[in-house]
């Protein structure tokens, strides 16, 4: 019976190469360390060999890895997949890897993955909550290792982050239908301030109402969740009214709502937007699966990956130097055919 073969490792590579295993593991880890015929070297006996680094053994010696963790709320919304190639496009030019996983919007599942980054020993964590967690930011800068949130105002001056301004997004999305002539306006998601960015929405909507100087009024409908099944729900209601009573303009908190509504109202025969203008609020590519383009607000995603990335990779750079920052992006509205129609 033919023996296994062994794995080759780094004992095998220094002595290929004539050099010590600290120098192979400078090679590995600190390239910049080592003189560049040595480099070449070390390398030429790598390739030889077929070695592969143990990532595991790597981050047990190192007491961190050289990724970093990203929790995002939602992967299904196309924002979040931005912060995630923003943060990765970052990443990558300091040589750090990004490790995504998504929290399915429940609290305790987000918190099972910040703890599996912990236990990987990443270097740092960005962490899209849609909540405070302050518990398990807690737990992981115990160890002594960074986080940056983003798309939740946390306020913690220990920490960094990177937020897109909620409230003006609210108010971009409330002057556009009253710059339409929009006059009785339906705010669909609800206000639940545990829910930071859409609580920070029906501010912004409420200030554009204030700072209108027209006679319009605007009502909320809560909704259990922000899918499009619950945007076709509230479509439902909404046509069960006179036609005299109903909303002429519809905002709702996400895309994925607004979906729902249109598809809700075009199936009964209702105009959008001729008789009810329907528009987003996050710039959910993923929600813009009917035949009518949605107008929305761009959150900024990808700018907001590459900012988080840019305070992490300065924490670890400065370690207990870094000075933390709160960076708050501007949102802005993208018009589309569900408010002016094709031709607007």
């Amino acid at each position: 019976m033919e023996a296994k073969r062994r794995s080759t490792r780094i004992y095998d590579v220094a002595e290929r190469a004539g050099v010590s295993v600290g120098t192979v593991s400078h090679v590995l880890n600190h390239p910049a360390r080592v003189t560049p015929a040595t480099r070449e070297r070390v390398l030429q006996a790598i390739e030889e060999l077929g070695f592969v680094r143990n990532a595991n053994a790597s981050t047990l010696a190192a007491g961190h890895s050289r990724n970093v963790g990203l929790v995002a709320i939602d992967l299904g919304n196309s924002m979040f997949v931005d912060i995630a190639n923003g943060a990765q496009s970052a990443a990558r030019p300091a040589g750090l890897d990004l490790l995504l996983a998504g929290s399915e919007d429940d609290y305790e599942t987000q918190a099972s993955k910040v703890a599996f980054f912990d236990e990987a020993r990443v270097s740092g964590l960005i962490l899209a909550p849609m909540q405070d967690s302050a518990e398990q930011i807690e737990r992981f800068r115990k160890h002594r290792r960074p986080v940056v949130v983003v798309n939740y105002d946390h306020k913690d001056p220990g920490i960094c982050s990177v937020i897109v301004d909620n409230e003006l997004a609210g108010q971009l999305a409330a002057e556009h239908l009253l710059s339409l002539g929009r006059r009785r306006l339906l705010f669909v998601g609800g206000d639940n301030p545990a829910i930071q960015p859409v609580h920070f929405r029906w501010l912004g909507v409420e200030r554009a109402l204030r700072r209108s100087g027209v006679q319009a009024q605007v009502e909320m409908q809560n909704t259990p969740d922000l899918e499009p099944g619950s945007g076709i729900a509230v479509a439902e209601q909404i046509l069960g009214l006179p036609a005299e009573e109903r909303p002429d303009g519809v905002i709702a908190v996400t895309d994925g709502l607004a979906a729902g509504v249109i598809e809700g109202l075009t199936a009964a025969g209702v105009r959008v937007p001729v008789d009810i203008a329907v528009m987003g609020c996050d710039h959910n590519t993923s929600a813009w699966t009917g035949r009518l383009p949605l107008t929305t607000v761009a959150m900024q995603g990808r700018e907001v990956g590459e900012t988080a990335m840019q305070l992490l990779l300065e924490e670890l750079d400065q370690g207990p130097d870094h000075e933390h920052r709160r960076v708050v992006l501007e949102p802005h509205l993208l018009v589309r055919a569900s408010t002016v129609g094709w031709n607007g």
